[in-house]
């Protein structure tokens, strides 16, 4: 079964909703951590921070996080240990994204771009894998550096 996390801020709710809608007729199984902030109006800190620590225990493979320009989002959930998220506003990163770094967390911005080239980036990134390769020992740099920050 394909499943996913999502999440957006109060400024993403509508374009989160688009894209979840585009998952689900994928056949997707989607899970919103939107509503999981503690206040009426989601704050981006705590729903990108409660769908990085999924993706980081492993409860998701892949997860997507919309605020404002998904620059917030995509702070917060690299602060999270072995989560790798990447900002993508064209379809080229969004493949890169999973292909060059493997990251398990795609950001989006609402108010950056348009539900349907959100669509496109989404499908982009969903498409891509990493390769491995060259990429791999820039992979494992990124680890070896994110491990000696935190000693």
């Amino acid at each position: 079964m394909k499943t996913i996390a999502i999440g957006a801020d109060d400024a993403a709710v509508d374009l989160k909703n688009i894209i979840k809608t585009l998952l689900e007729t994928q056949g997707y199984t989607v899970t919103d951590f939107t509503n999981d902030a503690d206040n009426a109006r989601p704050m981006y800190p705590d729903v990108a921070w409660a769908l990085a620590t999924a993706i980081q225990r492993q409860e998701f493979a892949r997860g997507i996080l919309l605020c404002g320009t998904g620059i917030g989002v995509a702070i917060v959930a690299n602060k999270v240990p072995g989560v790798r998220a990447a900002q993508c506003h064209d379809t080229f990163s969004a493949e890169r994204a999973r292909k060059s770094n493997n990251a398990q967390i795609m950001t989006l911005g609402a108010r950056v771009v348009g539900p349907e080239l959100a669509k496109n980036i989404v499908n982009a990134w969903l498409a891509a894998e990493f390769e491995g390769g060259g990429s791999a020992a820039k992979v494992e740099k990124i680890d070896f550096y994110e491990h000696a920050a935190q000693r």
